[in-house]
């Protein structure tokens, strides 16, 4: 199983470049950024991942996951680099096509799309997207990307997003698309993206999985994707013994863990600790 890594990186936190050569070294499998653009002061959206939906002080400080990627993707050869999650409906597609596909390129094949909705109403309104049809945005996008990363010069015509048939460079390394993967609750509209344009699910924690398996997978299939490929990828766990053992009975391959969000000392401490699951 590949332990990878992930972690909010601000302007005081360890740097992406620290960071990415200690994972390498250390025999870590992979990076993945997360990203908020702003956090409006005033917001009635309550933190979803607490109890007491407080902020966490480092979401407002948060860098841009492709430009800490890319100092990355510059000093390791090995390890997998990834956004863990893009806010999709808060991007030009085209734009976030071109960033994709040139670190995927300059990586070597490393980089890994994770797709998100979000949680934050009051961040996405300042991007002019409408709450209520986000995710119907999000599968536009993901299609005006495809198109984009297609072979051939190819035309999109969607609801929210079109794109012309276009000259596009870089393509994606493995062709067709990056690695792609979505986060989110279990529910159809989530299992729909996934069959649609991704490689897998990559849901918090993975409490509850097992349950949702044989839904996702019905989906996948009637899509016309093959068992075999479909991946689940826990991410931002706070690893246990007991949680990896689950892990591994559901046929996971790689687990993603949670690193504070800290300073240098702080994260190096908790990467000693996490040691104990490399494989």
């Amino acid at each position: 199983m590949r332990i990878s890594t992930t972690i909010t990186v601000t302007d005081e936190t360890i740097t992406p470049v620290r960071l990415a050569r200690e994972l390498e070294e250390r025999g870590f499998a992979g990076l993945y950024l997360p990203e908020h653009t702003h956090i409006p002061v005033e917001r009635t959206t309550p933190f979803p991942f607490t109890d007491g939906g407080d902020l966490p002080s480092g979401y407002g400080r948060t860098l841009d996951p492709f430009v800490g990627l890319a100092q990355a993707a510059a000093v390791t050869s090995r390890i997998s680099l990834g956004t863990g999650v893009l806010l999709v409906a808060q991007h030009d597609p085209i734009t976030v096509a071109k960033q994709a596909a040139s670190l995927d390129h300059l990586s070597g094949g490393r980089f890994t799309l994770g797709v998100g909705f979000g949680w934050n109403k009051e961040e996405a309104v300042d991007h002019g997207v409408e709450w209520a049809t986000r995710r119907e945005l999000v599968l536009d996008q993901m299609r005006v990307m495809r198109a984009l990363w297609a072979d051939e010069p190819t035309a999109y015509e969607g609801e929210f997003r079109s794109v012309s048939a276009s000259h596009a460079f870089p393509k994606p390394v493995r062709g067709a698309s990056p690695r792609t993967l979505v986060g989110g609750a279990a529910g159809p509209k989530l299992f729909a993206h996934i069959a649609a344009y991704a490689d897998g699910w990559m849901p918090i924690g993975a409490a509850g999985v097992r349950d949702a398996l044989p839904e996702l997978r019905a989906v996948w299939e009637a899509a016309g994707r093959s068992p075999k490929e479909l991946e689940i990828m826990p991410y931002a766990v706070q690893p246990t013994p007991e949680k990896m053992a689950y892990y591994e009975e559901l046929g996971v391959e790689e687990v993603v863990f949670l690193l504070p969000t800290a300073d240098e000392d702080g994260v190096l401490r908790a990467l000693d600790d996490f040691g104990r699951y490399l494989p």
